[in-house]
């Protein structure tokens, strides 16, 4: 079927295949409330990626964004104590987050350093700033206002708060990369830098607004973690970046930058948040839990790798010379 051509609409079968897997030992799983704890469990997830997805298109890897999302967090709930409003709490997070990746993007733009490396320092020195705000000190749930706390709990039409936040950035950023003029710069360059610059596009520039993106996104998805857990300290997600990683490449986006999709980077995501909510359901071991997700990893990238293959057959060979 053509269809099945599409990686879009593979990793939904294996999303839809993983569910009935489930249900065939536990059939609660599938039921409406649970599906819903599952979008919500994995709403962090889903806006992360999608930052995320957006460096990756531009040839860049943004490895500081749980970090980010930890300093977010432990400012929103310092904020929170000292009385600030809740709306803007959420928007200096928004903000702190902004700045955060636009640290990352000036080093990677102005100083031609590669990202990786930019970001793997800026996550050391993150998780440093927090404890040096805090003296390593946790901020706890009796710390927070009721009102913190029950923001992104909130149900509205069904569906909590966090998750109608995952739904309106998939929805918006969506439009932002299929209509704005940034959103095909992200693809072009990535795709080809420096054909992009004959075409009046600047690639710093341009990666440099990728990194705000990913980290605004990651100061919102901060105060939402934070909030929904009710607690804050050093160690907040730590490691998570990898599971972001992980959730773009196994929706299909190309590591080496200028092609993939928003909706597969959201299945991927999905893909790991059935994953980790169904296994420990039936009563699979948390480290088969990284085994399996570290497979279906692998298996992406093979399956990319395939994917981009050139096809055809050699008409001219080379001849050895006398």
């Amino acid at each position: 079927m053509r269809i099945l051509r599409h990686r879009e609409a593979l990793l939904g079968l294996a999303i839809l295949v993983l569910l009935v897997i489930v249900a065939a030992r536990f059939p609660a799983f599938i039921r409406p409330a649970s599906l819903v704890n599952v979008l919500n469990d994995t709403s962090p997830l889903i806006l992360l990626a999608i930052g995320q997805m957006i460096v990756i298109l531009t040839k860049c890897i943004d490895l500081s964004v749980a970090a980010s999302l930890a300093l977010c967090g432990m400012v929103a709930a310092l904020l929170n104590g000292a009385g600030v409003p809740l709306p803007l709490v959420l928007l200096a997070s928004v903000i702190l987050g902004g700045a955060l990746g636009a640290v990352n993007g000036l080093l990677v733009w102005k100083l031609a350093i590669p990202s990786i490396v930019v970001t793997l320092g800026t996550m050391t020195i993150y998780r440093g700033s927090i404890f040096l705000m805090t003296n390593g000190a946790w901020v706890n749930a009796h710390q927070m206002t009721d009102s913190f706390k029950a923001f992104p709990r909130t149900i509205l039409l069904g569906l909590p708060v966090m998750s109608w936040i995952a739904l309106a950035a998939i929805a918006f950023f969506a439009i932002v990369l299929t209509r704005t003029p940034l959103g095909r710069a992200f693809y072009a360059v990535g795709g080809n830098p420096h054909a992009a610059v004959y075409t009046g596009l600047d690639v710093g520039r341009t990666q440099f607004w990728a990194f705000v993106i990913s980290g605004a996104l990651a100061g919102l998805t901060g105060y939402l973690w934070v909030a929904r857990f009710a607690v804050a300290y050093v160690d907040v997600a730590r490691g998570f970046e990898l599971d972001v990683v992980a959730a773009c490449v196994i929706g299909g986006i190309a590591i080496a930058g200028g092609a993939g999709t928003i909706f597969g980077a959201v299945l991927g995501a999905l893909f790991l948040g059935v994953i980790k909510n169904a296994l420990p359901v039936v009563g699979i071991s948390p480290f088969w839990q990284m085994a399996i997700s570290g497979s279906a990893i692998v298996l992406a990238v093979v399956f990319n790798a395939a994917q981009r293959r050139q096809k055809g057959r050699i008409i001219l060979k080379q001849v050895d010379a006398p």
